[in-house]
């Protein structure tokens, strides 16, 4: 049976994205969130490394931009980097505030750390070290946890789990709410005066992939039907090293390489400084190139993630997650070649909009 109920505004999807818009409205406006799967089954749960911003002293929002300029090989947005580097540590802090528990370095350690003892990262195509990150290699998972926990106490939002949005509702080019369809197959619409896609990627279209299942372009296809303009689809960004095994593809975080482990392929070679100056901490599409062409001169279907010159310990402390994925399938991720190849991860392409998510309609 079809009904229809208003609210103040609809989110679709409920990864970091959807929850922040959420928490970031007035307590008081009636808000309706729909995710396709259980709450918290999303790409920000297994985002493993890191968040990159500018808050060591050696650091500055300049530098980070800069950096994303130089991995970006000339084709960023400028006043959209500008606004993502100026904006990250605000942004940051609200997290902080939203309950999300970042590591700290240990007292009197030599580990690179904020002024207020937060510790530091370091990934390809960064100069400094900039990324904070939690339980070691389990961000996304903390960060989902903190926003979940204040998104149950707001009293005004109405939760829609395991619901599909099928079709965004559009009058006189303005859309007006959504259709979407229950776990139990009943179909029905929501009104609302405002309507926030916040529907993850497409990393389910490929073969393999660093996303969960429900990373299928719904929300691409959701805004392509109802008129919005897209771009840059071709942008798929592939991650170099993803562990893939029979029961799926497991990422292995950048922060991996970022410690100082190396790439080698079935000779032994360590190959990145044929490709690149920064080697191993090259931008990510390039070590993705790398590890597939040397993947396609040995024909083979791996390269190899090599730790074992790296103290035990601080690999299993620094990594616990990694750790576990890895000796779930037989391998120690401290002294063992982890095979590796590069999988699809970031869909950065997407529904055009400007940098405050107000979108553009296509011509038609």
């Amino acid at each position: 049976m079809a009904y229809s109920q208003p609210y103040d505004v609809v989110i679709v999807g409920g990864g970091i994205a959807g929850l922040s818009v959420a928490l970031r409205l007035p307590a008081d406006m009636r808000v309706a969130l729909f995710t396709k799967g259980q709450l918290g089954e999303s790409n920000t749960r297994y985002a493993q490394g890191g968040l990159a911003v500018a808050v060591g002293a050696d650091d500055s929002p300049e530098l980070h931009f800069q950096d994303t300029l130089a991995a970006g090989a000339g084709l960023c947005d400028k006043e959209a980097v500008r606004f993502l580097v100026e904006q990250g540590p605000a942004a940051v802090n609200w997290l902080m505030q939203m309950g999300v528990q970042f590591d700290r370095a240990e007292p009197g350690s030599d580990s690179h750390a904020t002024s207020g003892g937060f510790l530091l990262g370091r990934e390809a195509a960064h100069s400094r070290w900039r990324v904070l990150h939690a339980g070691g290699d389990a961000t996304g998972a903390e960060i989902e946890r903190a926003l979940m926990n204040a998104l149950r106490m707001r009293t005004s939002l109405d939760l829609y789990e395991e619901t599909f949005v099928s079709d965004l509702l559009v009058e006189d080019r303005v859309c007006i709410g959504v259709s979407a369809m229950s776990r139990d197959g009943r179909s029905f619409t929501i009104h609302a005066s405002a309507t926030v896609l916040a529907s993850g990627g497409a990393g389910g279209l490929w073969l393999h992939t660093s996303n969960p299942s429900g990373a299928t372009a719904d929300g691409l296809a959701l805004a392509w039907q109802a008129g919005a303009a897209l771009t840059d689809l071709e942008f798929m960004q592939f991650h170099p090293t993803v562990l893939v095994m029979e029961d799926g593809s497991h990422l292995i975080s950048e922060a991996v390489r970022g410690e100082g482990a190396y790439l080698r392929n079935h000779a032994g070679e360590c190959f990145m400084p044929r490709y690149h100056a920064s080697a191993e901490l090259a931008p990510r599409d390039v070590v993705a190139r790398a590890i597939l062409t040397e993947m396609l001169s040995e024909q083979t279907d791996c390269q190899y993630l090599d730790l074992r010159h790296l103290p035990a310990e601080r690999i299993y402390a620094r990594f616990p997650t990694i750790t576990a994925i890895c000796h779930k399938h037989g391998l120690d991720l401290a002294r063992d070649l982890i095979p590796v190849a590069p999988a699809a991860h970031y869909c950065m392409g997407g529904v055009l909009v400007d940098t405050t998510c107000l979108l553009y309609t296509s011509p038609s």
